[in-house]
């Protein structure tokens, strides 16, 4: 069982924030393709379990961080209110409807990787609390589960952006919940493209962060081979990508980068930085030997990156509380375990 880094009190918050967002329907980002007046429908009519949270992704994980909350908090102040509102969004109409548009033409690539990736962590969680929500969500559940399979192991390039189109973060998220629910031939198709993609890299070069990144490109990538290598080998080739990791060359990868505006939505971005680098340099550290000279560095910067990243996650306005919750509850207690 995961550790609970939360504490009840921030836990009850979190639930709250999430199902005020799963809930509210406007402000819309709103990203369809349209050839006629009549294609500018309602969110809900189109993806009626979500349509809150500004986006379809950010709906997603944040109904992913109402059941994580739900499992591993059940007698939380506002479960019974959050439970209902789960009832009355994923129904196996609304998951049928949702499904639908990923069988259609724009359904091959919208929310490709990243949101995907989130369904999928979600429908994990589900299936490993043994939760009825589960059978709810199946028909998109399916849907998407057949989509990524197929786009991943057909993915020829990866792509290296600290943004949703980060192809390890989706691929690491994706085999997890691949190996949580025993589903060997998805967790295989990302174990393949992983060491496709990224087997090969050494001396990493790149400058981060850009502006909107809330991932970091190369942590993210290591996040996702410590999964896929054999401990010692992922040690090898973590030494060779990121030789001089201990230099000053990296103090902008080790220490936290400042927000200067989280109400921002790209200033946002900045804080879901934080709350990402952190888990990674935490596992990315407890996947070396404990005498690794990389070890303490790693812990170090995940302790800076998690103490930077929560001061931002309550009372910064609906750019960041949409959806950076969801990287402070990943941080604090993982996934699927209960």
């Amino acid at each position: 069982m995961p550790e609970k880094r939360l504490d009840d009190a921030t836990a009850g918050r979190l639930l709250a924030v999430a199902v005020e967002n799963v809930r509210r329907e406007y402000p819309v980002h709103w990203v369809h393709v349209v050839s006629a007046d009549g294609g500018l429908v309602p969110q809900r009519e189109l993806h009626p379990v979500f349509a809150g949270s500004f986006d379809w992704h950010s709906c997603v994980h944040q109904t992913w961080q109402i059941v994580r909350l739900l499992r591993l908090w059940p007698t939380l102040a506002g479960a019974e209110d959050a439970s209902d509102t789960l009832d009355s969004l994923i129904t196996l109409d609304g998951s049928r409807t949702e499904a639908a548009f990923f069988d259609g033409p724009q359904g091959s690539y919208w929310e490709r990787p990243y949101g995907w990736a989130w369904l999928l962590t979600l429908a994990a969680e589900l299936h490993t609390w043994e939760s009825p929500w589960a059978a709810e969500l199946e028909p998109l559940t399916s849907t998407i589960r057949d989509r990524f399979r197929s786009w991943i192991a057909g993915a020829r390039l990866p792509v290296r952006t600290g943004t949703h189109g980060n192809t390890a973060f989706a691929a690491g998220l994706v085999l997890d919940a691949a190996r949580a629910v025993d589903d060997v031939d998805l967790a295989a198709a990302c174990e393949s493209a992983a060491l496709r993609w990224y087997s090969g890299d050494r001396g990493y070069g790149g400058f981060e962060p850009d502006a909107p990144d809330f991932l970091s490109p190369i942590l993210t990538e290591a996040d996702l081979m410590r999964r896929v290598l054999p401990a010692d080998d992922f040690v090898s080739w973590f030494e060779e990508l990121l030789p001089d990791l201990g230099g000053d060359r990296w103090r902008v990868l080790r220490s936290p980068v400042e927000v200067e505006d989280a109400s921002d939505p790209y200033g946002a971005h900045l804080v879901g930085l934080a709350l990402s680098r952190a888990w990674q340099w935490r596992a990315i550290g407890e996947a070396l030997p404990p005498d690794h000279r990389f070890r303490t560095p790693a812990s170090d910067a995940a302790a800076a990156h998690a103490d930077a990243g929560w001061r931002y996650v309550f009372d910064q306005g609906y750019a960041t509380e949409h959806w950076v919750g969801s990287y402070a509850l990943y941080l604090g207690v993982g996934a699927f375990k209960g």
